[in-house]
């Protein structure tokens, strides 16, 4: 008699996680399971796929409510190490994005520029526990009389803080190039005249939506690895994009979802949250994620059987395409083939750059895998899906 196909809940892996029986491994683990057992018999044996990734995020960012001051001010302007965090929000409630400079930045007025310093240093600093000189201005009010005010500070000064990322995790991204005979600078790094080299950034088959790559499994709640702590998916990210065009097997051939996750910047470790400086571009910030996905049936082992050579980007040049609004794909060129460090385009080998590190990026999945071996990461059930293929 054939055994009854696989179908777990989240329940039931938790109950597992709680007992010390679930079963855990890494995507790239699990890429060998399934290739060897097959989907059916891998979904049996395995109760959760971790995954990771760890590249510039620039839609990154803090909210940080910094305290009412005596007397009282509503902050209209507010600086910390002389960023710019924009106060319209509430007195003092204010949102610092990674990739503002300081005021003062000559930004590119000398070519390239450098960003030595901008919101995602100032995170960064503040994960790391140094102190930060915030100051700012107001008009006045009858309820809120002070006009400015200038303070050194700390995270754990702070009466509230938490990481927001408006996108993260992208499923999927560009190759780029750059066609031009001048050196360009990009947010894809620099990039050397007449396809010199060509950039990436994901962590390929341990990135977690190549491993769900229909969100099957996040969702409004979903509990992830934020920054070196527990944080939450709290939606689709800016510019989620699930209808692309896709492989057989589902993962998409170009840029397409992405996530808005949150998670408490006092819990988090420097080593996961660290500032970026992009010649010629601007400020940055490097983020480490990761998110467990659970093994429900045999579709969900296939899909987290994903490895480099299944999964395709198509190569854009950054030169003169990009920019223009016109980027049109050059070729299409496997993970497995970025990863061996050199491509083929029109005929020429060309040295390929990874803007993420797989490295961290395993580290992050081992990571999650041993919080919750140890009983000390619970799944959770979405509480609404994220969008996906119309």
């Amino acid at each position: 008699m054939p055994k009854k196909r696989v179908s777990k809940t989240i329940d039931e892996i938790n109950e597992r996680i709680k007992k010390g029986k679930a079963v855990v491994v890494t995507a790239d683990e699990m890429t060998h399971i399934v290739r060897k057992k097959g989907p059916e018999k891998a979904a049996r044996e395995i109760d959760v796929v971790t995954t990771g990734t760890f590249a510039p995020m620039c839609s990154s960012g803090a909210f940080i409510n910094f305290g009412h001051t005596r007397p009282g001010i509503k902050a209209s302007r507010v600086w910390i190490n002389d960023v710019p965090a924009y106060a319209g929000l509430a007195a003092v409630d204010i949102y610092i994005g990674a990739t503002e400079p300081t005021e003062d930045d000559p930004l590119n007025g000398v070519h390239p520029g450098q960003f030595k310093y901008g919101g995602g240093h100032v995170i960064h600093d503040l994960v790391a526990g140094k102190k930060v000189e915030l100051r700012g201005t107001a008009y006045g009010t009858d309820c809120y009389p002070k006009r400015e005010f200038k303070k050194k500070v700390t995270l754990a000064d702070l009466p509230y803080a938490v990481l927001l990322n408006p996108r993260n995790g992208y499923q999927n991204y560009n190759c780029a190039v750059n066609m031009t005979n001048k050196t360009v600078y990009t947010y894809m790094g620099v990039l050397k005249p007449n396809a010199g080299n060509a950039n990436y950034s994901t962590s390929g088959q341990l990135s977690p939506l190549f491993n769900d790559p229909y969100y099957l499994t996040m969702g409004l709640g979903t509990s992830i690895f934020l920054g070196g702590a527990r944080g939450h998916i709290i939606g689709p990210g800016t510019q989620h994009n699930p209808n692309v065009k896709r492989d057989k097997s589902g993962t998409p051939l170009s840029p397409a979802g992405t996530l808005m996750v949150m998670g408490h910047l006092k819990e988090m470790d420097p080593r996961w949250v660290v500032g970026v400086s992009l010649l010629g571009y601007g400020c940055s910030l490097a983020v480490g994620l990761g998110v467990p996905i659970p093994i429900l049936n045999a579709k969900m082992a296939r899909f987290t059987a994903v490895s480099d050579e299944d999964i395709y980007t198509q190569i854009i040049d950054y030169g003169k395409d990009y920019p223009n609004g016109e980027p049109t794909s050059l070729g299409q060129v496997s993970y497995a083939e970025l990863k061996s460090g050199t491509i083929r385009l029109n005929g020429h080998e060309v040295h390929s750059v990874p803007l993420s590190s797989y490295m961290r990026a395993l580290e992050i999945a081992n990571i999650l895998k041993e919080w919750i071996e140890k009983g000390e990461f619970l799944l959770t059930q979405p509480q609404e899906m994220l969008p996906t293929v119309k």
